[in-house]
Order: C-alpha cells, then structure tokens, then sequence
C-alpha cells in the first residue's frame, strides 16, 4: 500500500458503520492499518461487523452510538479517549430517518422536517462540535462529513419515473447544510490543525430498478453508477495523510454526473 494512504497507528470511528457503506468505509480502514471503531445504533450489526474484521486480522471494535442522542456522542467519546487517548479520523456516515421518509414533498408535516434535520443535520453538527474539540486539544484530526450530490445540485426526477423511487425534499435540505457546515469548521478548526472535508457521493448502484439505472447511467459521463468501494477510496483518502493539506473541501464522487 503507498504509505501515504497507511493508517496504521489511527483510531479512526465509523459512525453508521454497519450500513451497506458504512460497513465498507470501516473495511477500507481496516486495511489501511487502522483501529477501527464499528460505531452504530445497531449494537448487534456493529459487533457483526468489527467480529469479521477481527477474523480478518484486522484491529477493530464495536460501539453502540445514537447520532441523535446528544449523551450518547458524549459517552462514546469519553469511552474511547480513555481507551485510545486519541481519536485520529471521525466519519460521519450515519444515515437516521423518519419511517415516512420518502412522501411528497407537499405532504411532508412539519414534525417529520422537524425530526429529519435534528436526528441528522444536527446529528452530524454535535458529533463534529464534540470530537473537534477533542481533536483541537491534540493539534490533529481528520474529520470527514458524508453528504451527496443532493446536497449541492437539485435531483433529475425524470430518473425515477416508472418506478417507486424518490428522492426525499429533507435529504436536500440536510445534505446541504452538511456541506456548508464542514466548510464552516474547516475554516474554525483549521488554526486547531483539525482538517474537516466532506464527500458527496452520486447514486450508488444497489440492485435498483433495471429503468431507473438505465437512465441514471445516460446521465453519468463514465456510464455507470458507483460503487461502495469508490465512496470508500474517497473517504480513506481524506482520512489519510495524502490529503494532509486539504480542509473545507466537498470531494464529489459520481461519475461526472454533476457536471451536466
């Protein structure tokens, strides 16, 4: 591996990270080198997760951690400074949502914004504020935000007709903010030697409907959706010292779908 991507010797924490990327990004880690931190609301998928990369001959742990529970972030975080005195990556991958995610965006109440933006915009936003404060007092760290083309381009619905897809007007809304939070506490942290990007994926291919690939790929310059091992080549690479001098920065991984 070229040793600018090794991560041997980094305690890197996955939150959401066993989901379908989630679980991918903590591999990626692991491979690097890295002690990796299996960190989700899912106690038993988390061990699920850490166990195999054990089996592998990987260094990694599990973690129960709510995104959306303020005692929760906290707790997590004092448990792993006393365990590793340092936490070197953060990557907020957790992807929290309502159970009626998905509706029209006319019929969308109030309370379910409501509960969107402050299980994950806000999520995201007390995670950073806890773990770059711990981080500043290091004069290192490396956080990374996962946001998505939604989040910096509108979305191209003729992709979803014939199908029961969607994409969900709060996902926009958080998406963004993700975005511009990080280039906030880049610009904050920075003097602090805290590096915060984020990563803003395109649609990643996961047995979705033959119509809604097929259209989705005439729209993406290398003609094809993308891969969980492209968002976690992304993500390793701005947790690793090869992006040492890179903060604030929005790393788009789709194809070249955004550029149309």
């Amino acid at each position: 591996m070229n040793k600018m991507l090794d991560c041997s010797g980094k305690v890197v924490v996955v939150t959401g990270g066993a989901g379908r990327i989630g679980k991918h990004l903590a591999q990626a880690f692991a491979l690097a080198g890295a002690e990796v931190v299996v960190a989700d609301i899912d106690e038993k998928a988390a061990a699920a997760v850490s166990d195999l990369l054990q089996q592998q001959g990987h260094r990694a742990m599990s973690l129960l951690l709510d995104i959306a529970d303020e005692s929760s972030i906290v707790q997590c975080i004092a448990l792993l400074k006393a365990r590793f005195q340092a936490i070197d990556v953060w990557v907020n991958n957790a992807y929290p949502r309502t159970a009626d995610w998905g509706v029209k965006l006319e019929d969308i109440p109030a309370e379910s914004w409501r509960k969107n933006v402050d299980m994950h915009l806000i999520g995201y936003c007390l995670c950073c504020q806890k773990v770059a404060e711990h981080m500043k007092v290091l004069g290192t760290g490396s956080i990374i935000n996962i946001s998505s083309i939604y989040g910096i381009i509108a979305p191209d619905f003729s992709v979803y007709e014939g199908t029961a897809m969607t994409s969900a007007a709060p996902y926009a809304a958080i998406k963004g903010g993700i975005v511009q939070f990080t280039r906030y506490l880049a610009s904050y942290y920075g003097p602090s030697g805290v590096r915060v990007n984020s990563v803003s994926p395109g649609g990643v291919f996961d047995n979705q409907p033959g119509s809604f690939v097929k259209a989705y790929i005439s729209k993406t310059p290398l003609r094809r959706m993308a891969t969980v091992g492209d968002v976690a080549g992304a993500v390793l690479f701005l947790g690793s010292e090869a992006s040492a001098y890179i903060t604030g920065h929005n790393l788009v991984v789709d194809g070249g779908y955004s550029i149309q």
